[in-house]
């Protein structure tokens, strides 16, 4: 039996003299700076034809045989797919937005930007079972699915949360989550997703703007109820400040009347209990001059008073007894009223000088008003 001969070591000399015969031959092939580049072999005497799993990073230039070798490129870079009304500003020149139903039944028209990128890494597998480059990749997958999804998540919300910024930024969020769930297989990572104008019908977006100029002016005339209530309630605390100042005047005034009388009763009780004490000692002494002069040489007493009052003080002397007047029974005031009178009108002569009349001599005293023992 004749020993098996391997072919292989015969067909590596081969291939390396096809190779030498062939360099002169080769084709440039390049990255850019944000391009990888995968490599795909036709024919291969070694059996490892298709896409090959080495990735070429950016910047590189590489040599590869024509013809037995293709060459593609994917940009890693962020890409934005714009979908909106706008014509001439999108991805299409055309109205390109989404249009959907809100939940609660009304047609609405929405902007949307999806910005993604590709995994580098992952370039092969794209080549192999997505796309071939960047605009196949583009418009097959991304578009598809991002007018969809999106189109689905919006949809949840109705009428009067579009008009909210928080709640569409909620499902810019979801959707981006979505996508990527469905991109993970794809090579594909969106980094964000979002929304710019929407648009509700012409006749339900003119009764929308009616009802918000409406709530705008309801609004107003809340805010400025409010204000003639805030102004009320700053009048009523303002008039509670004033009532409280007059009550602490009030009182302030109270408190001194009060102070004041108090003051004054203590003082006139003062001077009442000199007055007391005053009214006490004169009577005290009083008593104690009745108690002197109810003893022995009271008369003589009395008659010293009298004598003290009628010092300096003239005395009449008028007779009693025997034809004279009887001064018991004669109006003494009258008598000397009618004296003086009559001294006043008598005619008085400058040739004859007044005599004065020598007094009556009386054996008895004067009669002086006193006390009888």
């Amino acid at each position: 039996m004749k020993p098996r001969i391997s072919r292989k070591p015969l067909l590596l000399p081969l291939v390396a003299v096809l190779a030498l015969a062939v360099l002169p031959g080769c084709v440039l092939h390049s990255t850019g700076t944000t391009e990888v580049g995968v490599r795909t072999i036709k024919w291969s005497p070694l059996g490892n034809r298709g896409v090959q799993e080495e990735i070429y990073p950016p910047g590189g230039t590489y040599f590869f045989l024509p013809f037995i070798n293709d060459w593609h490129t994917f940009d890693t870079r962020l890409h934005n797919l714009e979908m909106t009304a706008v014509e001439m500003r999108g991805d299409r020149p055309g109205r390109d937005d989404l249009l959907f139903k809100t939940i609660d039944g009304n047609d609405i028209s929405l902007d949307v930007i999806i910005s993604y990128k590709i995994v580098p890494e992952e370039a092969p597998k794209i080549l192999q079972e997505v796309a071939a480059n960047d605009e196949d990749l583009k418009e097959s997958v991304v578009r598809t699915v991002a007018r969809s999804k999106p189109r689905d998540i919006f949809g949840e919300l109705n009428t009067e949360q579009m008009y909210s910024a928080e709640e569409r930024t909620k499902k810019e969020v979801a959707a981006r989550e979505a996508l990527n769930e469905i991109f993970k297989d794809y090579g594909i990572v969106v980094e964000r997703v979002g929304t710019r104008d929407y648009r509700f019908n012409p006749e339900y977006q003119k009764a929308i703007q009616d009802k918000k100029v409406a709530d705008q002016l309801a609004e107003k005339h809340r805010a400025e109820t409010k204000a003639v209530e805030e102004e009320y309630r700053m009048k009523v605390e303002e008039a509670k400040g004033d009532i409280a100042k007059i009550e602490a005047e009030a009182d302030g005034e109270y408190e001194r009347a009060v102070i004041e009388a108090d003051a004054y009763y203590e003082q006139q009780a003062q001077i009442a209990q000199a007055i007391e004490a005053e009214g006490r000692a004169e009577a005290e002494g009083i008593r104690e001059m009745n108690e002197a002069l109810s003893g022995p040489g009271a008369a003589n007493m009395v008659k010293l008073k009298l004598a003290e009052a009628l010092q300096g003080k003239r005395i009449v002397l008028l007779p009693t007894g025997g034809g004279g007047l009887d001064v018991r029974s004669t109006d003494v005031n009258a008598l000397l009223e009618l004296y003086g009178i009559q001294r006043l009108i008598e005619p008085r002569t400058p040739s004859q000088p007044q005599v004065k009349r020598p007094a009556t001599p009386s054996p008895q005293r004067p009669a002086v008003p006193t006390k009888k023992d």
